[in-house]
């Protein structure tokens, strides 16, 4: 065998292991799909407000880095709170239809009141006067025709944790993995506006509670 021939199988030999190698790592990064295991801990600053946050709770990629950002999304499972691993992949990817994932995103408050306290000076304006009773203490409201919430309905409960939501409507809701919202004040001047499937309603007290909880882990500058 003529050793041109030996050299053409030899780097043939390599270019195969290298294609397979590759294959498997493409596999695992399209079955990933953007996702990461990655734990790291990314400091992330939003005005005066100074995040801890592990990579694989943060959505984007090209968000996983230290420094200034006008805002941060990241997506946790419930009830765990925590991020992508390999046991709650089918949930990250709704493989089998599992709501189970929250969506959350920090940035600037802009608005002077939460969701809650914009009820009575704003959204009581905007919705219909009586409401339908969803059990749990909570009652939903429909916007008015002209109030721009075209498709939404607001989701109120004002026991001793008062609770405001605006949840999707019809196919608009069928089509969305978390159709209701709602936005809570932390931090100094700090938003948080939070989505989550709409059955999580009836446990609104203890989302609300836990996803508190949470974010608050995530700062680290004094409230």
């Amino acid at each position: 065998m003529s050793k041109r021939l030996i050299a053409l199988i030899a780097v043939l030999a390599v270019l195969a292991v290298l294609i397979s190698l590759g294959g498997a790592w493409l596999g695992r990064f399209l079955a990933l799909g953007g996702l990461t295991e990655d734990q790291t801990l990314r400091e992330i600053v939003i005005g005066n407000n100074v995040l801890s946050v592990p990579s694989n709770t943060i959505r984007f990629a090209e968000s996983r880095v230290d420094g200034v950002a006008e805002r941060l999304d990241i997506y946790l499972h419930w009830p765990d709170l925590d991020g992508y691993t390999a046991a709650t992949r089918d949930s990250f990817n709704n493989a089998k239809g599992d709501k189970r994932i929250l969506f959350l995103a920090f940035e600037e408050a802009t608005m002077s009141r939460d969701m809650t306290g914009r009820f009575e000076p704003i959204y009581r304006q905007l919705v219909e006067q009586s409401g339908r009773e969803l059990g749990d203490g909570l009652t939903a409201y429909a916007f008015k025709e002209a109030s721009g919430y075209r498709d939404e309905e607001l989701v109120v409960g004002l026991g001793a944790s008062p609770f405001v939501a605006r949840c999707l409507m019809g196919q608009a809701a069928k089509g969305s993995l978390a159709p209701c919202e709602r936005d809570i004040r932390l931090g100094e001047e700090l938003s948080l506006t939070y989505r989550f499937p709409r059955d999580m309603l009836s446990q609104s007290s203890e989302l609300d509670q836990a996803v508190r909880e949470r974010a608050q882990s995530l700062l680290r500058t004094p409230n």
